[in-house]
């Protein structure tokens, strides 16, 4: 009988345990319940083949093209977001730079990414002149990249009377990416400090950054003390990558290829066919005195007209001086008199008369590149503008800013200018 009750006991302490038992220990699970009748089978997942991602060569826009390998990191500094607040209140302004970028960004793209530098670089004309090849400035700074001519002759870009590489794009954008090299190696591997020298001077640069270093200050590009216009660059350059970086504004779509063609020239050139040739000026700024091709290592043709080009190239007869000038050579002149003269050197003079010697005489014939039917020298009158004169002669005004080797588009009362008018 005690027997039976002490085993009651225990059984009554075991289910009452179970059913005080921490919810946490009682999950409870369903009971799933299969019908007899159902065959279940394994289902598989379909294994999808992974699509890589495209290169950036083989993007459609080069845009995006510079958009997938952008580097630098997004700023919040209020310079930068002013300056992405200016460029949202402006959107034809893209549509401008991507016009004007058509013949060039593939270029400069490429140039950037075979030296494995910042695709930042390749914006970089957007900032220096608005992609505009025959930008001049008040500091005598010139083309796509703004080269000052001390930097280009630095880095071998030739300037004559008849050719200025730094508005040639394959000259300026070698030049401007060895001088980028140069800054960056200069700055310790600083891309910002290196931006900022390529704007205002790498001596500038070094001064503020020894300053704030002497004052114990923070030496990063924000904390320096520059010239507004340099404070201001930089932030310009990072608020354009910014907004193409996270598609918040519309770039208007560049084809990602090869848009232009390189053409070798050697010798001097005068173009034959100048109503063909004048298809050419807007790809070659370059080339001062059309159409006399002179100095110029190449020129710049579309990329689809590139066999036509090269066929026209190729039949120019170096014998034929149809469109040269013929000069009589007078008492008192010196091949350095006539040279200096019509704004070619002696040994340009020399080759296009195949002389071996300095020694000419009165009465030798002698030819010279003939620049245009007509070559006037203008003064300036009150009220005159360089847009006006332009249109007087009906010439460009880019041309004549040229011609006369202008940064400014004020003109003084008095000043002489030259224009060269063709008739043809």
């Amino acid at each position: 009988m005690f027997l039976n009750r002490f085993l009651g006991l225990v059984v009554c302490l075991i289910v009452t345990g179970c059913q005080t038992a921490p919810e946490s220990l009682t999950e409870k699970k369903p009971i799933i319940k299969a019908n007899p009748d159902t065959v279940v089978t394994e289902s598989k997942t379909e294994q999808v083949d992974a699509v890589p991602p495209l290169k950036p060569s083989e993007l459609e826009d080069v845009w995006q093209r510079i958009r997938v390998q952008l580097q630098f990191s997004d700023s919040s500094h209020p310079d930068v977001q002013k300056r992405i607040a200016w460029y949202l209140t402006h959107p034809n302004y893209m549509e401008e730079i991507s016009r004007r970028a058509a013949p060039y960004l593939y270029h400069i793209v490429t140039a950037v990414e075979n030296r494995d530098l910042p695709i930042e670089l390749a914006l970089m004309p957007l900032i220096e002149s608005d992609f505009d090849a025959s930008a001049y400035s008040h500091k005598h700074a010139s083309g796509l990249w703004q080269l000052t001519p001390s930097i280009a002759k630095y880095f071998k870009v030739k300037i004559t009377p008849w050719y200025d590489g730094r508005q040639d794009v394959i000259d300026s954008t070698r030049a401007a990416l060895d001088f980028m090299e140069y800054l960056y190696k200069r700055f310790d591997g600083d891309w910002y400090h290196a931006i900022a020298a390529y704007n205002i001077g790498e001596g500038r640069v070094l001064q503020a950054i020894a300053r704030n270093q002497k004052q114990a200050k923070p030496t990063d590009f924000f904390s320096l003390k520059l010239p507004s216009q340099t404070r201001q660059y930089v932030p310009k350059l990072l608020a354009a990558a910014q907004l193409l970086k996270h598609q918040k504004m519309v770039f208007p779509s560049i084809k990602n290829e090869e848009a232009i063609s390189i053409l070798p020239v050697s010798g001097a050139v005068i173009l034959a066919d100048k109503a063909k040739w004048q298809e050419l000026e807007e790809l070659n700024h370059g080339v001062i005195r059309y159409p006399a091709v002179i100095d110029a290592p190449h020129i710049v043709v579309p990329k689809d007209q590139q066999s036509t080009f090269k066929t026209l190239l190729a039949n120019q007869k170096s014998n034929d001086y149809s469109q040269w000038q013929h000069y009589t050579v007078k008492r008192g002149d010196s091949l350095s008199v006539i040279a200096k003269r019509y704004k070619v050197t002696v040994s340009q003079l020399k080759t296009f008369n195949s002389l071996k010697t300095n020694i000419i005489r009165v009465g030798q014939k002698l030819i010279l590149p003939h620049l245009a039917d007509q070559q006037i020298e203008y003064k300036v009158r009150a009220g005159d503008s360089l847009w006006k004169i332009a249109k007087q002669y009906k010439v460009s005004i880019t041309k004549l800013k040229q011609w006369n080797n202008l940064s400014r588009d004020s003109l003084r009362v008095g000043e002489k200018l030259t224009v060269f008018i063709s008739n043809s």
